[in-house]
């Protein structure tokens, strides 16, 4: 059936989320290519183009990581194709090698990267501003409010990209991503890629003498970039009053919200910063000179204001310039409507209006970070805890499996970033004499947990590790990976075995489990207790709601409490599988959730199955 976002006519109007909108935009002005390593915020808008891809006019793939994404986007644009490439904020890190050179040569056929930046840490581990990396690196930067922005924008950043040849930056932030607004679709461009460029190693081939000659190219296309920021409709002023307000990102709707109300627009003057960077001075220093004070509300990183201060005194003017630390405008998480307003206030002279905002009702149960009922991790963290116990350190790593961090299964002593467990495992065990325990999931291996394993075989670290392999990519969606066994487009042919690679990295020591099976598990993991050296236990079972959803398995059997003993409740406190529900001193399991692992089963014989095997 066809899909409005490939195959709507401008004018429809189609309720989108941002990372949708994105898609569609993408589309009106003709990608040619995507690449993606999926991670939240951001994961809706691969898995769209995904979804999509059938029927598509581009070619799209998971990569194994953001770095390969950008190496391949990289090369898709050097031979003129209109590319784009999407990851999370923490993505741009592994993906920063090939960016800062790509800048450089840059992209003949047009190249947008999609950072999605997380403030407040919903689904991450930091709340890095990656417009910092846009001011390193040479990138141009849209930052869209609305879903109609998120389309128009990817759009327009794709063709600025072709323009100019040079990368560029969608950065987006949670709340954008995940909004869902009205959108006007425009017209849609056929693909139409520009001549592959002729072989030229002066430009596209940076060694030293090249680096040093395409710097000055960079930055004299930044100025181009910045001559069209001072006339872009994304930049516009409204309002004559002599406070300004200069805002960016998710942040002008917020302003939008505040200015509506009491007449504030009268007083204010705002300037809208949606092609964020460069800086369209011009229009800034316009405000400066205007208004007795400028207000500047970004999320994030104190990034506009800065450069703000700097213009500034450039030009000798004595503005009062607020912005960080106004009315609880801080570097910490997303902003608000009432935040927002508590500091438009301020910067008017006015008392703050107090702001009675929704609260959540008193009383409501907590519900700590935990692993789907039935989920194969938990089985396999809870045999690492019968052989090894406290007295082992545990190194985990980006997934599912770090939710195995809180009691009773106590699987997670520390982690860096993804696919830093084996590494990170290595490195404590060659600083202590405590056992080491490394969790990777199977995703995250083929990302950058390689790396770290042939790094510990010719180091020749003491650690295990334990590949959590449940046949997908589960944490972000259920996203396919090179050892999946299907994907949309059916069979995956070129399947990649984990165990094979594990034995070339030059691994002896290797077994692989169900970890539904506890006794074989714990068998083989007493026995790689007794090595030394790298050693790799691999845990394959699919996770049950990938298994359901697309490999359509579900489970016959669920388990029941006949009768609650002291043996049932010691499996439930050393479990801890969310299927069990305590009243009082009374367990039974709730037959909804339960996915039929059975491994409750194997820890006592009071709890007994029902259904047909």
């Amino acid at each position: 059936m066809p899909h409005p976002i490939t195959n709507g006519s401008a004018g429809e109007i189609h309720l989108l989320l941002g990372n949708e909108a994105i898609v569609r935009g993408a589309i009106e002005a003709g990608v040619e290519v995507v690449t993606c390593y999926p991670g939240t915020p951001s994961s809706e808008a691969p898995d769209t183009f995904y979804r999509l891809s059938p029927d598509g006019q581009y070619s799209f793939e998971y990569s194994v990581n953001e770095k390969v994404a950008l190496e391949v986007g990289g090369g898709a644009t050097l031979a003129g194709a209109m590319t784009l490439v999407t990851m999370k904020h923490v993505g741009v890190n592994v993906a920063a090698d090939p960016l800062f050179t790509l800048t450089y040569i840059g992209s003949p056929g047009g190249l947008v990267l999609l950072s999605a930046d997380d403030p407040g840490c919903h689904s991450s581990q930091n709340e890095q501003d990656n417009r910092l990396y846009a001011r390193m690196a040479g990138l141009p930067v849209f930052e869209p409010s609305t879903a109609q922005e998120a389309k128009d924008m990817a759009r327009d950043a794709l063709l600025l990209s072709r323009e100019l040849e040079q990368p560029v930056l969608l950065r987006t932030t949670t709340r954008l991503n995940h909004l869902r607004g009205p959108v006007e679709l425009g017209e849609a461009r056929q693909p139409r890629k520009v001549p592959t460029p002729a072989k030229n190693f002066r430009r596209f081939v940076p060694v030293p003498a090249v680096a040093r000659a395409r710097h000055p190219v960079l930055l004299e296309n930044l100025e181009k970039a910045r001559s069209l920021a001072e006339s872009s409709p994304w930049n516009p002023v409204s309002g004559d009053g002599g406070v300004g307000i200069v805002a960016s990102g998710i942040s002008r709707a917020y302003v939008h919200d505040v200015l509506e109300a009491e007449g504030r627009r009268e007083k204010t003057r705002y300037l809208e910063l949606g092609f964020s960077y460069p800086l369209p001075e011009k229009a800034c220093l316009d405000m400066l000179e205007n208004c007795s004070t400028v207000l500047v509300v970004e999320e994030g990183e104190p990034v506009v204001e800065n450069e703000l201060r700097t213009l500034a005194q450039r030009h000798g003017l004595s503005t009062t310039i607020l912005g960080k630390g106004t009315g609880g405008l801080t570097r910490l998480g997303e902003y608000d409507s009432g935040l927002v307003r508590r500091a438009v206030d301020l910067a008017l002279g006015e008392t703050p209006a107090e702001v009675d905002n929704c609260q959540a009702p008193e009383g409501l149960p907590l519900r700590p970070p935990n692993l789907c009922a039935g989920c194969p991790h938990r089985a396999a963290y809870y045999a690492v805890r019968q052989v090894f116990g406290d007295e082992a350190r545990y190194s985990s790593d980006i997934g599912c499996y770090t939710l195995g961090l809180l009691p009773p299964l106590s699987a997670a002593d520390f982690l860096l970033c993804m696919g830093s467990s084996v590494s990170a495992g290595s490195g404590f065990s060659l600083a202590s004499d405590e056992p080491v325990v490394a969790f990777i999931g199977d995703s995250t291996f083929f990302h950058s947990g390689i790396t770290g394993l042939v790094n510990a075989v010719f180091n020749h670290h003491d650690v295990l590790l334990v590949v959590l392999d449940n046949h997908t990519t589960a944490m972000t969606g259920h996203q396919p990976h090179p050892g999946v066994e299907t994907t949309i487009h059916g069979a995956n042919e070129g399947r990649v075995d984990i165990e094979t690679i594990v034995r070339g990295c030059g691994v002896t020591q290797v077994a692989t489990v169900n970890p539904l099976n506890l006794k074989k598990t714990v068998a083989a993991l007493e026995e790689m207790k007794s090595m030394r050296g790298v050693r790799v236990l691999i845990a394959r079972e699919p996770c049950p709601l990938h298994a359901r959803k697309l490999l359509g398995k579900k489970g016959k059997r669920t388990a029941f409490v006949p009768e609650t003993t002291d043996s049932v409740r010691d499996c439930v406190s050393r479990l801890a599988c969310p299927a069990f529900r305590v009243d009082g001193e009374e367990v039974s399991v709730d037959e909804n959730a339960c996915s039929g692992c059975m491994v409750c089963l194997q820890i006592t014989t009071d709890i007994k199955t029902k259904g047909t095997a």
